[in-house]
């Protein structure tokens, strides 16, 4: 299992809760005193902490992912929440099952939609 740092836009007390229930290493804006840090330099940190980001800011972190790319700069990954009335039960499982398939390493650069992994 890969570690995660959920941003402003996709923080939902219920999912971290979940998340952790599954033994699931999560990190917060919140809990990093990140609240209202611009995208980029949430990107930056989640990165320095060898954690993959999610959120559902995409069209942001689509642009971001695409300019760190052509900059040859690397991200420790990024979900993406595009349907955002996603459960908190159906986002947990999700993560598990691409938790499953991904590691941190197989994250690196590597842009995944949670939405493509709730069944």
């Amino acid at each position: 299992m890969f570690p995660l740092y959920l941003d402003e836009n996709s923080l939902s007390n219920n999912l971290v809760r979940g998340l952790r229930a599954q033994g699931i290493d999560v990190l917060t804006t919140s809990e990093a005193g990140k609240r209202r840090t611009p995208d980029d330099q949430q990107l930056a940190f989640a990165t320095e902490q060898g954690r993959v980001i999610f959120t559902s800011d995409v069209k942001d972190f689509n642009r971001l992912h695409n300019e760190w790319v052509r900059s040859n700069r690397h991200h420790a990954g990024i979900v993406l929440l595009h349907n955002q009335r996603t459960s908190t039960g159906a986002q947990t499982r999700a993560f598990l099952r691409l938790m499953a398939e991904h590691t941190s390493e197989t994250m690196r650069d590597r842009v995944e939609f949670l939405d493509n992994w709730v069944e």
